[in-house]
């Protein structure tokens, strides 16, 4: 049987500290499944086909540095419960990143529910690196809409992509 992996978030937008976590935990499992919540309530700067693009040519294009064996890596978007979404796709492990303290009361009691939900599914938590543990997409998003460089914490095709987008909204406004 395949140790299958799901990494769910809504990576509005992926950053180095995510795809950091996508290399780290594909070396866990056969296959993991970057999951992409469509997360409406965020109300999210790329929509959901935009951020499982931007995810899928940055995993391709990413220099990765690893003397571990990885895993294949697969982008799929889901709109409904978490947990239905992995029974859908026969995982047995979530992963989940955490950045900081702070992180770990959320994520704890997610865990605790999901656990409750379906109890076959393991939660595996992985901290971030210590470079990239300040790293947050809304503080990515506000950097680069207040004009700031966002290219130390995002992939180059994503930089590449808000600053398109900018511009377009920018022109969209004149």
């Amino acid at each position: 049987m395949k140790r299958i992996a799901l990494y769910p978030g809504t990576f509005d937008p992926v950053t180095n500290g995510h795809l950091d976590i996508i290399h780290r935990a594909s070396s866990l499992c056969e296959v993991l499944i970057v999951g992409v919540a469509e997360n409406i309530g965020k109300n999210p700067f790329f929509n959901i086909s935009q951020r499982k693009s931007l995810i899928e040519e940055a995993v391709n294009t990413s220099d990765i540095k690893s003397k571990r064996k990885l895993g294949e890596i697969k982008v799929k978007s889901f709109d409904n419960l978490l947990i239905d979404f992995a029974r859908s796709n026969s995982v047995t492990m979530i992963i989940r990143g955490l950045r900081a303290v702070s992180d770990f009361d959320y994520e704890f009691q997610m865990a605790g529910m999901n656990a409750r939900l379906a109890n076959d599914i393991e939660t595996v938590f992985l901290t971030a690196s210590e470079r990239h543990q300040f790293v947050a997409s809304k503080f990515v998003k506000e950097i680069a809409l207040l004009g700031g460089d966002i290219s130390s914490f995002v992939p180059p095709n994503v930089d590449q992509a808000i600053e398109n987008k900018k511009n377009t909204e920018i022109k969209l406004k004149t």
